[in-house]
């Protein structure tokens, strides 16, 4: 459970971070398919208030709170992780502090 798990923990930390970066800059990979089909929805209907001549407020409106949403779930990810990496770190100190005071040399 040592190194191995914290590891893996600090490439899903990476690959989170480059998600998040990614969603900060606009682009749409690191997005869900419901996340996705919402931003799409958005695009449709102001390309819709384009053609018939109206603002196209509400749908940036809507493609910047599904943007913040995306934020906050990556945010709240990490922060998961992050957690998850130092509960192993300490559990993995504590093992080895047992394990060094229980010798008798």
């Amino acid at each position: 459970m040592g190194n191995s798990e914290i590891r893996r923990l600090d490439r899903e930390i990476q690959r989170t971070t480059n998600k998040l970066e990614a969603v900060r800059q606009g682009e749409w990979w690191p997005l869900t398919s419901r996340e996705r089909l919402a931003m799409t929805r958005a695009m449709a209907g102001g390309a819709r208030s384009v053609y018939r001549g109206r603002s196209t407020t509400g749908a940036e409106n809507r493609m910047d709170s599904i943007g913040s949403s995306v934020e906050t779930r990556l945010n709240a990810e990490l922060t998961a992780l992050h957690g998850e990496r130092q509960r192993l770190i300490t559990e993995a100190a504590r093992a080895k502090a047992k394990k060094k005071s229980s010798g008798w040399f």
